[in-house]
């Protein structure tokens, strides 16, 4: 027990889980937009561009989103017992995060590479793979605000 809920450390640790996950997940947003944007314009994204996000996927985004899940379980940790890893919505948010770096780590930035290189079927992947990441996010989010099993 470090800090009870709503004290200023509390406070510290939940808006830096809360930006971690918008730093890792703001371009599962945006890139599917400019993808399909020059697609229908007839265009591609220049290999540089698409190199330049599969860097970032690994050097930013990537790892936000494990500062993110480090930053819940200090969360709880430093709940007062008001939230335990034994309740079933932890549980189940540790299963979506594992998810979601499986898919980031051995989906998403994979796919980004041969897409940089060219691989056209490789597009499709990223495209795939950011549609199962935007389906756990949105899980995570029904799990953190409503809790089920609280």
């Amino acid at each position: 027990m470090l800090a009870s809920v709503g004290s200023t450390p509390y406070k510290i640790v939940l808006l830096l889980h809360v930006f971690s996950v918008i730093v890792a997940f703001a371009p599962a947003f945006v890139w599917p937009i400019v993808n399909l944007q020059t697609r229908k314009t007839g265009e591609k994204v220049p290999s540089g561009v698409a190199g330049l996000v599969a860097r970032n996927t690994m050097t930013i985004h990537g790892p936000a989103l494990v500062l993110a899940g480090l930053f819940g379980i200090i969360l709880v940790v430093m709940s007062d017992e008001v939230w335990e890893f034994s309740q079933t919505w932890v549980s189940l948010a540790f299963l979506v995060w594992f998810g979601l770096l499986g898919v980031v780590f051995g989906g998403i930035f994979p796919a980004e590479k041969k897409a940089a290189a060219g691989d056209e079927a490789a597009e499709r992947k990223v495209s795939m793979f950011g549609g199962i990441a935007h389906t756990l996010l949105l899980v995570m989010l029904i799990l953190m605000i409503w809790k089920p099993g609280l």
